[in-house]
């Protein structure tokens, strides 16, 4: 009788392991579903990217002039008096 309770007891100890086993593979898990979710996201935006390329290689290839940069004067807001006066109100 005293073995069948030792045995049970030790399998009762012996369990416990399994769960903190079942939580650190949830924990890592969840660690590589950030991680991925990281690079999903670097890799949309890197798609987005090689779409935005093709369309001007196809226009390179209809014989239109290859679109570059704006130059950096023609990026520039300029403010007006009447803006101005519209937040001071």
């Amino acid at each position: 009788m005293i073995k069948y309770f030792k045995r049970l007891w030790n399998a009762l100890w012996n369990s416990t392991t399994i769960d903190e086993k079942a939580e650190a593979a949830l924990k890592e898990t969840k660690t590589r579903l950030k991680a991925m979710k990281k690079e999903l996201v670097d890799v949309k935006n890197a798609f987005k990217n090689v779409a935005s390329q093709s369309k001007d290689v196809l226009d390179a290839a209809k014989g239109k002039k290859r679109r570059g940069r704006k130059p950096y004067y023609k990026n520039k807001k300029k403010t007006t008096n009447n803006n101005l006066k519209k937040n001071k109100k």
